[in-house]
This record gives structure tokens, sequence and C-alpha cells, in this order.
């Protein structure tokens, strides 16, 4: 694997950091399988894109993709909350509607943004004095960390406390005058308002909004969180761990990706990318039995 291939999975893995973050906090913060991520990140991409090539500034762009983003999982939410609805439904009828809602956003399958500002373009010149091929996974970095960081203070505060309970033991939360229906609401929206700003950040790293940017985005975020949490194991007791495990799985898991793409003697091309995703999820399903089972003989 050469340097472009080794700095692009670099820079993939702190972006899509963020999209397992998401997942983290739907699926294990409120127990909420949400395939809604599938819409809400070609959603954030579309929006940041759609409002750039007309002229909006690209930070306020992005912060209108984080409310879209919000605004679906919301919906998801509202579905499952006020009518009932199995959540991993309610998250389907979301995801499919807003592929239409994605092209009318658009009006076309893709944006492109060549040629226009971006979020990162008052730090050109930084990134410019920086080696080539590191300047933008370090600042992507830095916007994982930074999300990290956040997400940290958010779920150690009474609000991000009462939502935990709510995933963990609803019956003993709403027992404790915690509002579950509201926790999912918020955390929802969060989750997706995440997932969404992945979208609007790769739309602008790699210049174009594509309406078919979400076909498995659900499993990378998965991926984030389970090759994360194989590779910690026992270690992870404590929400901060927790989440720099999301980091550290979507990392390895571009690497490994991209090694395996990359590996001329394994003969894998570029349409195999699902088949590699799908060994590279099961490997990490698999690994902690594996190590159970070692531990015991």
């Amino acid at each position: 694997m050469n340097w472009t291939a080794f700095s692009g999975a670099l820079e993939l893995g702190f972006l899509y950091s963020l999209v397992g973050l998401g997942v983290y906090l739907s699926f294990r913060i409120l127990d909420f399988p949400d395939l809604t991520v599938d819409g809400s990140f070609p959603l954030g991409g579309a929006v940041a894109a759609s409002l750039i090539v007309n002229g909006v500034p690209p930070f306020m762009a992005t912060g209108v993709a984080v409310v879209a983003g919000c605004l679906a999982g919301l919906c998801t939410a509202w579905l499952s909350v006020q009518f009932k609805i199995l959540n991993l439904l309610a998250s389907i009828l979301t995801m499919i509607a807003l592929y239409s809602i994605n092209l009318r956003i658009m009006g076309q399958p893709n944006v492109s943004l060549l040629g226009e500002p971006t979020l990162f373009s008052p730090l050109q010149g930084l990134l410019d004095a920086l080696p080539k091929l590191v300047g933008l996974p370090l600042l992507l970095l830095v916007v994982a960390v930074a999300t990290i960081w956040l997400l940290n203070w958010f779920l150690a505060s009474e609000l991000g406390l009462a939502m935990r309970a709510t995933g963990s033991t609803p019956t003993m939360a709403e027992a404790q005058g915690v509002r579950t229906g509201a926790m999912l609401l918020g955390g929802l929206a969060l989750s997706n308002g995440l997932v969404a700003l992945a979208g609007a950040l790769f739309a602008q790293t790699n210049g174009f909004a594509d309406v078919s940017l979400g076909v498995g985005t659900i499993v990378f975020g998965l991926a984030a969180v389970i090759v994360g949490e194989t590779l910690l194991g026992s270690r992870l007791r404590s929400i901060p761990v927790q989440t720099l495990a999301v980091l550290v799985g979507a990392v390895v898991y571009r690497l490994a990706i991209a090694l395996a793409l990359n590996a001329d003697w394994i003969g894998l091309k570029a349409q195999d990318l699902n088949l590699v995703t799908a060994v590279l999820v099961a490997i990490a399903l698999i690994a902690p039995q594996g190590r159970k089972a070692f531990t015991r003989s």
C-alpha cells in the first residue's frame, strides 16, 4: 500500500468515525437499531453542496446540513414513539423517503463542488504548509477528537445520563421521572446530526455530493463500533474509552480495506469492497468468541 492510499484511508477513517459515533449513540446508548443513517449521510452532503453552489457560506451550509440530519432522526423517532412503529421499520421508512428528498434538494443525482469554496478553504494556507497528503487527514483528526470530547461531555451531563438510562433500563428510567420518548427524539436527532455532518464534510473534501453516497453507511458505522470494541475488549468500561474505540475502529477498518484492495497478491478489486466489508465485520464479531474460548482453555 503506497502513501497515497494510506493517507486516503486515514482521511476516510477519521471522517467515518463521525458516522461511527452517530451509530454508537443509537445502537449502544439508546439500543435503537437505526437505518436512517443510510439516508442522513447523503442528506448532509446534498444540503451542504446545494447551498454552497448557490452562494451560501460553507460554515452556514454545513450547519444547515447538520440541522437537516437532526430532523431526519426526529422523523424516525417520532414514527416510533408517537405511532408505535417498530424501530427498525420506522428507520427504513425514513431512509427510503430521504432518497427522494435528496434528489429534490439537489435537483439532479449529483452536485459538483469543484472550484467552490468549502469549510477548509480558509485553512488552505495551513494545509499547503504541511507535507503533502498529511494536512487534510490531520485536520479531520482534530474534528473527530473535538467531536468525541463534546460527546463525552454531553453523555456525562444530567441530560446525557438520562439518555443512557433510557437505552439501558427504560422502565426504571420512567419510574425516575425520565421522559423516555423525549430522550429517544433527542438521541436520534443528535445521532443523525453527526452522520449528516460527516456527509457534509465528505462532500466538501471530495468535491461532490451524490444521491448514492449513503449505500452501506450503516455497515461502515457498525464496523467502526464493533471493530473498536473487539480491539479494546475488556477496557470498555467508561464512555470516553468507548467513544475512543469508535475512532480507533473506524481507522483500523478503513486501513484494513485499503490494505486488502491494494494487495495485488490477493487479487481484490474496487468492486469487491462490499465483500471485504462483510468479511471484516464478520471477523470482528467472531473474534470475541474465539478470545473467550482461548481464555477458557
